[in-house]
C-alpha cells in the first residue's frame, strides 16, 4: 500500500469499509467506531488475550494500538516492554495533520495498512 498520508480520503473510506466487513466475518461482530478496532489492535499487540481490563488499561491499549500503527509511518519506534509486558513506544515526530479529520484519515489509513500486513485467512 502508498505511504498512508498520501492516500486519498475516497480510498481510505473505501478500504475502511472493507476491513470493517472483513474483522465482522472474523469476529461475528461490527466494530462500532475507529476505538473500537484500535482496542482490538492494543489487545493483539498486547498478546495476552481476552480478558477483563481496567480503564486505565483499556486507555493504556488504545495507546498501544495507535503507537503501533502509526509506527508504520514512521511516528512512534517500539521500545521493548516494560515490567508488566506492557510494550513501550517513543514518539519520532509529531503527527502534522492539524485537523481532528486529517488525524483520523491518517490513522484509518495506517490500521488498514497494518491489517493488510498482519491479516492471515
Amino acid at each position: 500500500m502508498d505511504d498512508a498520508s498520501t492516500l486519498p480520503v475516497a480510498d481510505i473510506d473505501f478500504a475502511w469499509e472493507s476491513l470493517l466487513n472483513q474483522i465482522e466475518s472474523l469476529v461475528g461482530k461490527r466494530p462500532a467506531d475507529l476505538n473500537s478496532v484500535l482496542f482490538l489492535i492494543g489487545i493483539q499487540e498486547l498478546g495476552r488475550g481476552p480478558k477483563r481490563f481496567t480503564k486505565e488499561q483499556k486507555q493504556d491499549l488504545l495507546h498501544i494500538a495507535v503507537c503501533r500503527v502509526m509506527s508504520l509511518s514512521g511516528y512512534y519506534s517500539f521500545d521493548g516492554y516494560d515490567a508488566d509486558g506492557w510494550p513501550m513506544w517513543t514518539l519520532l515526530k509529531p503527527i502534522s495533520q492539524s485537523g481532528l479529520l486529517e488525524q483520523e484519515a491518517l490513522i484509518k489509513a495506517n490500521v488498514i495498512r497494518y491489517f493488510d500486513q498482519t491479516l492471515t485467512y
